[in-house]
C-alpha cells in the first residue's frame, strides 16, 4: 500500500485540501507556515513486570507494535537498576516505535476508522493535552487493530498513543485533531 509511488493517504489529502482551509479560517492565519500539523505519533508498550519474568514478552510485544506501526520497533531497556522492582541496568522493560509522514497519517486513519470503534464501551477519547500541542492517549488492549491475530494472542498489551503536533497551543491541536475525526468525549 506505501510502495506505490502515486499514493497518498487518505487523511494526508484530506488534510492538504480540507483541513487547511478550515484551520485558516478558524484562526484567521495570514500565512500557511502557520498553521499546526502533525508532526509524529509515537506508539510505546511498557512490558515491565512480565518482562522482567520473562524476557521473552518484550520480544512478544515488540512483534505485536511492529505488526501495528508497519513498521520495526525497538526494544526499550533499563537505564538504571532497581532492586525493589528487580529490574537491572540493560533489561528489557518495554518497546516503542515513532512514526513520520505516510506512515503516521495511515496509523491515525486505522486508529481513528477501525481500532477505537472496536473498543468496548467506548465512549470517545478525554482531551489529555500537555500544553505544547501535544495529546496523549492509552488504549487498554493492542488487540483492537486488525492487525493482531487475536487466536495468536499469548497476552494482552496496554498502549501508549502520543501524536505530536507544530501547534503552539492545546487549543490549535485539539481542533486539528477534531478535523481528521478524533472522537473526544468533552
Amino acid at each position: 500500500m506505501l510502495d506505490n509511488a502515486n499514493y497518498t493517504p487518505r487523511l494526508k489529502a484530506q488534510y492538504r485540501e480540507t483541513i487547511k482551509a478550515a484551520l485558516m479560517e478558524e484562526f484567521g492565519y495570514k500565512n500557511v507556515m502557520q498553521l499546526p500539523k502533525l508532526d509524529k505519533i509515537v506508539l510505546n508498550i511498557g512490558a515491565g513486570a512480565e518482562s522482567v519474568r520473562d524476557s521473552k514478552k518484550a520480544k512478544s510485544a515488540q512483534e505485536d507494535l511492529s505488526k501495528i506501526a508497519g513498521q520495526q520497533a525497538v526494544i526499550t531497556k533499563a537505564k538504571k537498576s532497581i532492586a525493589g522492582f528487580r529490574v537491572r541496568e540493560g533489561m528489557p522493560l518495554g518497546t516503542k516505535v515513532t512514526l513520520r509522514g505516510d506512515r503516521m497519517y495511515e496509523f491515525l486513519d486505522r486508529l481513528i476508522t477501525i481500532a477505537m470503534p472496536r473498543i468496548r464501551d467506548f465512549r470517545g477519547v478525554k482531551p489529555s493535552f500537555d500544553g505544547r500541542g501535544n495529546f496523549a492517549m492509552g488504549l487498554k488492549e493492542h488487540i483492537v487493530f486488525p492487525e493482531i491475530d487475536f487466536d495468536k494472542v499469548d497476552e494482552v498489551w496496554g498502549m501508549d498513543i502520543i501524536i505530536c503536533t507544530t501547534a503552539k497551543t492545546d487549543g490549535e491541536a485539539k481542533a486539528l485533531l477534531k478535523h481528521f475525526n478524533v472522537p473526544f468525549n468533552a
